[in-house]
């Protein structure tokens, strides 16, 4: 006996949010959104931005019905836009297909509509009503609301590890510490978020690719610190450049000092040869001054160098000073930390987050809204870094 479906705003909400999710990986910087319009009870037109410059979902979804939608409903993750852009407002649209009632997820943080657009459909006689699975929806896109409200980068700390902790043998030695499930996981992350971030040392001792290979999907951003500009010209890194967007962020002084001030006929390249030979491949080099005590890049500024460029989000890959370095300075918002179930021991072997650590347990960084999810034999846990985080250095 077939059950009847309770038909509510959040019955119909829950189809957009599934509806949004399928243009993750393709519409960045601009949130995903989905949206259902329904007519009597039944659903008569669906949609979502698809691609980034693409119509929204409204506009896609009352596009592709042909009958008249007069009376109808239409429920939407995100409030529906209100100005011009790379296309035309979703107001307009909604208007004028007479749509009678709208049913939004939350407000949109973007100034240019932050509650406009909710108010010009009010002022032309439709009836508006928001909040609808609010916290589902702020969830789906918590990229934009972040970048949005902070005009910095969201940013995903990523890394694997053994049940005792360590990201590598004392060899070194780290392939592979999870399975292939977990991995493939990694690859759906990596189209997720649109920058991928990771330290010299990581490129020295493990030369990835650190792209996407997933099929059908993007490539991340690739950005490197390396202040010393240490990366080999023939690292897949610096040789996938042409086809990979990547970023090495560097210290010209760093540099200097790093290199000994090469004197001509020792064998070394200038420090210029280096930069030009790197620019010659398409790598692109972004000056960044160091932190105050000189240790490492200034890596707020370089986060608000990559916003100013479009780069909403930033998958961390970056090894354990790195991570400790994003912590101790608070940009961090979430963590996925891969657990295989196996145990290497050593004193010295790698871990997730180095640096000095924090002296009382009372004191540890905390997460929140935690989900665990299992891949083969590993688990991932993931949650947002909640409270305020001060690590010292």
């Amino acid at each position: 006996m077939q059950q009847n479906i309770e038909k509510t705003p959040e019955f119909y909400m829950k189809q957009a949010l599934a509806l949004a999710k399928q243009g993750e990986g393709k519409v960045s910087p601009n949130p995903m959104v989905g949206c259902v319009v329904a007519k009597g009870g039944d659903v008569v037109a669906t949609g979502y931005h698809e691609q980034y410059g693409g119509y929204h979902a409204e506009r896609n979804a009352l596009l592709n019905c042909k009958g008249s939608l007069e009376g109808a409903e239409l429920y939407v993750n995100l409030e529906p836009c209100c100005h011009y852009g790379k296309t035309p407002p979703c107001t307009e649209i909604i208007i004028e297909k007479k749509i009678r009632k709208v049913y939004v997820g939350c407000l949109d943080p973007n100034p240019k509509v932050a509650g406009k657009g909710i108010k010009i459909l009010q002022q032309h006689g439709v009836l508006v009503e928001t909040g609808v699975l609010e916290q589902e929806c702020r969830g789906l896109n918590e990229v934009f609301f972040h970048y949005m409200e902070c005009q910095m980068p969201f940013v995903a700390m990523k890394y694997a590890m053994t049940l005792d902790g360590k990201i590598a043998c004392e060899t070194g030695d780290s392939k592979w510490v999870t399975g292939t499930e977990a991995r493939a996981h990694v690859q759906c992350l990596r189209n997720r978020y649109k920058g991928i971030m990771a330290g010299i040392g990581t490129v020295l001792a493990d030369d990835p690719m650190l792209n996407c290979r997933l099929e059908g999907g993007k490539d991340p951003v690739r950005v490197i610190c390396d202040s010393k500009l240490q990366i080999p010209l023939g690292s897949q890194i610096v040789q996938t450049a042409p086809q990979i967007r990547t970023i090495v962020a560097w210290n010209p002084e760093e540099a200097e000092k790093w290199r000994g001030f090469p004197q001509p006929g020792n064998g070394l390249p200038s420090l210029r040869q280096s930069a030009e030979a790197l620019g010659r491949q398409g790598v692109e080099l972004m000056e960044i001054p160091m932190e105050r005590d000189g240790k490492y890049l200034d890596l707020r500024q370089l986060l608000k160098n990559l916003a100013n460029q479009g780069i909403d989000s930033i998958l961390l890959e970056g090894g354990g000073t790195l991570n400790a370095s994003m912590l101790r300075e608070g940009l961090a918002q979430r963590v996925y930390a891969f657990i295989a179930p196996k145990l290497v021991a050593g004193a010295k072997a790698k871990s997730p987050v180095e640096g000095s650590g924090i002296p009382l347990m009372a004191d540890a960084v905390g997460l929140k809204q935690i989900e665990v999810s299992r891949f083969g034999d590993d688990l991932c846990i993931t949650g947002r870094i909640g409270g305020e985080i001060c690590l010292p250095g």
